[in-house]
């Protein structure tokens, strides 16, 4: 019999937990603090103002939560659903959630060469990355990304959306005045695509 401890299945079990007390589900910050609040050991207890630090924290949330929802989804028992600004358990079903499709986030976050082989560098890399998708081309399709949002989303959701993220990252209510400025930008610029004349 295998006993060996693994670290990512202790974490695994944490979040499943925690998730299960809040089935209103919880933004990846609010996570993250419920978890240091606990003084989870599995997360670096380093400041979140390092670049890296943060990286690898996010990475090591996001690679627990992906390996999860496949072993939910395995027991046919939940299905987890993963967006930086939503994360939350819901119930089992058979069809178009199915995991058989290439999920490129998944596989992203389930190589753990990339936590290990990333350094700071990269990391200033990826955010400028992100910054010059909302600024460029693709500015729609990251602004749709933050908003946890697809192609598809009518102006009515998107405004419904943009109102819950608001609310829920209001630095009034604890949230950050950074991811604020981001939910306004990203809203301006959605208004220009989908705001009717």
């Amino acid at each position: 019999m295998n006993t060996s401890y693994d670290p990512a299945i202790d974490l695994m079990e944490q979040l499943l937990a925690l998730l299960r007390r809040v089935p209103d589900g919880l933004s990846e910050h609010q996570l993250i603090r419920r978890l240091r609040e606990a003084h989870c050991t599995h997360l670096p207890q380093l400041p979140l103002t390092d670049k890296l630090v943060l990286f690898r924290t996010h990475f090591l949330l996001f690679n627990a939560l992906y390996r999860l929802r496949d072993r939910l989804w395995g027991e046919r028992s939940a299905h987890l659903e993963i967006n930086p600004l939503l994360i939350r358990l819901l119930p089992y079903q058979d069809g178009p959630q199915a995991l058989g499709e290439h999920d490129p986030l998944r596989a992203y976050y389930l190589d753990e060469a990339r936590l290990r082989d990333t350094t700071e560098a990269d990391v200033v890399h990826l955010l400028q990355s992100f910054w010059t998708r909302m600024h460029g081309g693709e500015e729609r399709e990251a602004a749709l990304e933050l908003f946890g949002l697809d192609a598809r989303a009518d102006y009515s959701a998107i405004r419904l959306r943009y109102r819950q993220l608001v609310s829920q990252h209001h630095p009034d209510r604890g949230g950050s005045t950074t991811r604020l400025q981001s939910i306004n930008k990203a809203m301006e610029i959605l208004d220009r695509y989908y705001k009717p004349a």
